[in-house]
């Protein structure tokens, strides 16, 4: 038995995943919704589909919505053409952005949200308006880029920000131009993941904490769809001989950046760690964890 379907086996619990703070907030944006004309759905680039909070659908009910498919320059390029693609077909007008390195954020925001709500920005200047300010919330699960692109369109820094889940917690408005205003709300998971693999993608992304799932499924997941996707990427970052078995190739990866006891033998606990952080900061280079040609559409 490989220690993925050990994962399986463990008590469902593990992937329960649902602070107080995010009741509290899954409640809040029930009520505030009914102040907004359209919802902004931030999803990470990477994970198009695991990113996705089917608990929002039920939140935002029939609202207009803009996904935002941010940290685009750690996914592939082309893969993202795909996917910007597809949820358009759904009929959902999507942009991908680089929130962090992109001088156009705000810019790019409100010209969308002016596009998608233009029908109901023209019935109300008909009936004599002369200035109509179209107001957005702005949703997403943790760490996926809600409050940089707060930080980014208001040009100040007015949310926080952290590589890790769960620090937005109050609402707030946030003006992007005379248009177009914005409300960050804190980062809501859903109670449970049903798809584990789903669970493995948001570990890997940094979307969840740490501790959720075992940092050795974690990585064991990750290695084993590196070396059927991006093998090259591996040999490059550790000037390794990439094996087939994931287990070896994490042993090489180990003994080339030097993660060994004292006894010789592997410190998997800081190999672990060093992979995750290669792959949170982009040191492999853009990978798009998800494809568009996955049977998980």
């Amino acid at each position: 038995m490989n220690n993925l379907d050990k994962t399986k086996n463990f008590d469902k619990t593990i992937i329960n995943w649902y602070p107080g703070h995010m009741t509290k907030a899954k409640r809040e944006m029930s009520e505030k919704i009914k102040l907004v004309d359209m919802v902004i759905e931030i999803r990470d680039a990477r994970i198009p589909l695991s990113s996705i909070n089917p608990l929002l659908d039920e939140i935002i009910g029939s609202k207009p919505r803009l996904i935002v498919l941010s940290k685009a320059d750690k996914a592939e390029n082309e893969e993202t053409k795909k996917w910007i693609s597809y949820f358009k077909s759904q009929g959902h007008e999507t942009v991908a952005l680089n929130l962090i390195g992109d001088r156009n954020v705000a810019s790019t925001i409100s010209n969308c949200c002016l596009t998608i709500m233009k029908d109901k920005i023209d019935r109300l200047k008909a009936r004599g308006l002369k200035r109509v300010e179209i107001k957005a919330m702005v949703v997403g699960i943790p760490n996926v880029g809600k409050s940089t692109l707060i930080n980014s369109v208001s040009k100040r820094k007015i949310a926080k920000t952290a590589d890790k889940p769960g620090i937005t917690r109050a609402l707030t408005w946030i003006k992007v131009s005379n248009e177009v205003a914005l409300l960050d709300t804190p980062g809501v998971l859903w109670p449970k993941f049903e798809d584990l693999k789903v669970g493995f993608m948001l570990a890997v992304t940094g979307a969840i904490r740490d501790d959720v799932l075992p940092m050795q499924s974690i990585i064991e997941f990750a290695i084993g769809f590196l070396i059927k996707n991006h093998k090259e990427k591996l040999v490059k970052r550790y000037e390794i001989e990439v094996s087939e078995d994931i287990f070896e190739t994490i042993n090489k990866i180990a003994i080339s950046r030097g993660c060994i006891q004292q006894d010789e033998t592997i410190d998997y606990k800081r190999v672990y760690a060093l992979i995750l952080k290669d792959i949170r900061d982009n040191q492999l280079g853009p990978i798009s964890w998800e494809k568009t040609d996955e049977d998980s559409k």
